[in-house]
């Protein structure tokens, strides 16, 4: 889908269309590799792996702020392990908990004051400026 929404953006490299024909099952490897490739094709390079986690989170928090997930959607991922810069993302990223069976035990709090800081901090997170472009 997104490669052929780039491809309707203007985009358009060898490997983008043949990715954009791709069924949806392909194989995640296969995917991720002709992706690679038809942005390198397209002179466009890759954020470093911290800092796409980081814009990761960012789009995390604006999804939680928006009501696209919930609060324990976040403990599902190993985004407490994320690592933050700045004092926004260290904010977030420390009421993320390991499980959500983990809540009261690692952060001293119940759900609801857990929910209710969690919001705050992704609306804070959301706000504050970004940290580079596409984010």
């Amino acid at each position: 889908m997104v490669a052929a929404e780039a491809l309707a953006a203007g985009l358009d490299t060898p490997t983008l269309c043949e990715l954009a024909g791709w069924p949806r099952n392909a194989d995640v490897r296969d995917i991720r590799d002709a992706f690679e490739q038809a942005l390198s094709e397209s002179g466009i390079r890759l954020p470093d792996r911290g800092l796409a986690r980081r814009h990761a989170l960012r789009r995390l928090a604006a999804r939680l702020v928006d009501g696209g997930i919930t609060s324990a959607d976040l403990a599902t991922d190993d985004w407490w392990e994320t690592e933050v810069e700045t004092a926004a993302e260290q904010s977030f990223v420390a009421l993320i908990p390991q499980c959500e069976c983990c809540i009261e035990y690692t952060l001293g709090l119940d759900r609801q004051t857990w929910a209710a800081q969690l919001r705050i901090a992704a609306l804070a997170l959301t706000s504050s400026p970004p940290i580079g472009p596409g984010c």
